[in-house]
């Protein structure tokens, strides 16, 4: 099916229960009933709900679809989207392990993959993902992961992603991809070949910044590249913490299984039913959200690149854009998303704009029906250094659109207002 008509249905069978909406399960706990089913739930002879800090009914819903919308194995939902990269890194690397980061990517994804996972002993390295040219001397024995973005926030670049994973396949190590800007609409990972996609679906999968969560999708197959694999033992060697169970040995998608039995059961991270049933909401009108946010977002970019007080507007929907090709080649739109950037002379008259506009609003999420504005450099990069920032290509008059559902004209008018 396409992915329309599996964001409506797949994963529930309304026949159980004759709604047509998926039903919240709004509990902590089940009951199994004896004490023979409570036993083999735990040690996976059976499967079915056991603590909703593990599974919830609603929440198999959300995970079920969004991996088939990914054309992907398995996902695993979390409370948010930081928590998603969290996991899928944690459930690779370890203390005296690295990771190789892209340089363009979110600054909360900057902050906790160069400095937080630090603290657990991970060290960061990063990379040029737009050509991708300095990866491979990057590489060592003790690399698990490389993680970048397939649209980047804020600075709105398409990364390299065929060279990207021809060098990860050579060294056998496993790639993890943020999908939030582009949306599985626009582009799906799993069937470029990446391992893992990780999505903030607080963002465009929600569509109205109503719920936090996040969403770890791994890819068809996933099994083979750690089964027998060195860099990776924790999936073939037996794990003290759950009576020495070897993940290798069992008939699951065991990246998803272990973040779930080993990173959710200690860490927690979990996402609300509630939530997921928001989440189940947005996801059924993703396909038909996404594509009005390219369609008003390619009007206004259009419109600044025309403006004389705009030094650059980056879209890879603009056929005057660097990136306008490889947009055409990795996205089944070329319009490529609802975000954009551009660039004015200096902080200050950044900020007038901001304060300025009046249907925007000054905000830091993205993908909300309602358009937002955000300056970068002193909201969600702030807490970055001069020299951080300057790598990151987070410039100091840069200004972020999250280009909403309300008509473009009105869009263009308040943006034209702004500017002077």
């Amino acid at each position: 099916m396409h992915q329309e008509t599996l964001a409506l249905h797949y994963g529930y069978d309304k026949q159980q229960f004759g709604t047509m909406s998926v039903p919240v399960y709004q509990t902590t706990a089940y009951d199994f009933g004896n004490a023979e089913t409570a036993a083999n739930r735990f040690a996976l002879k059976e499967l079915g709900p056991i603590y909703t800090r593990l599974n919830n009914p609603t929440t198999d819903v959300l995970e079920a679809r969004i991996a088939a919308v990914e054309n992907g194995e398995a996902a695993i939902a979390t409370a948010s989207g930081q928590a998603a990269i969290f996991f899928a890194i944690a459930n690779l690397a370890e203390a005296g392990d690295n990771i190789i980061v892209a340089k363009k990517i979110y600054g909360g994804a900057t902050t906790l993959l160069t400095h937080t996972i630090k603290r657990f002993g991970i060290k960061a390295k990063v990379f040029e993902s737009d050509h991708a040219d300095d990866l491979e001397a990057l590489i060592d024995d003790k690399t698990k992961a490389i993680f970048f973005e397939t649209l980047s926030n804020p600075q709105i670049a398409i990364p390299n992603i065929e060279k990207i994973v021809s060098i990860a396949k050579k060294y056998n190590i496993l790639t993890i991809a943020d999908n939030t800007v582009a949306t599985p609409i626009l582009f799906q990972p799993l069937n470029h070949g990446i391992d893992v996609s990780v999505h903030s679906a607080s963002k465009y999968i929600s569509g109205q910044g109503s719920a936090m969560g996040g969403l770890i999708v791994e890819a068809k197959g996933l099994n083979t590249k750690l089964i027998g694999n060195p860099r990776y033992p924790q999936f073939n060697e037996p794990d003290e913490s759950y009576h020495g169970l070897v993940y290798a040995t069992l008939p699951f998608p065991i990246f998803s299984l272990r973040i779930r039995l080993s990173l959710i059961r200690d860490i927690g991270a979990t996402i609300a039913p509630f939530n997921s049933w928001l989440l189940i909401q947005g996801l059924e009108t993703l396909a038909l959200r996404v594509k009005e946010h390219s369609r008003n977002a390619y009007k206004v970019a259009t419109f600044l690149k025309s403006h004389p007080k705009v030094k650059k507007v980056s879209y890879p929907g603009l056929e005057s854009d660097p990136l306008h090709g490889r947009a055409k080649q990795y996205f089944t739109d070329a319009q490529t998303s609802g975000l954009l950037s551009f660039e004015v002379e200096g902080v200050e008259f950044a900020k007038h704009i901001l304060n300025t506009t009046k249907i925007f609003s000054v905000v830091v999420n993205i993908g909300d029906s309602k358009s937002i504005i955000t300056h970068p450099a002193s909201t969600t990069h702030q807490q970055l250094s001069v020299e951080e920032l300057e790598l990151t290509g987070v410039k100091a008059g840069l200004i972020r659109l999250s280009i909403g559902l309300e008509n473009a004209d009105d869009l263009i008018e308040d943006l034209k207002i702004a500017l002077g």
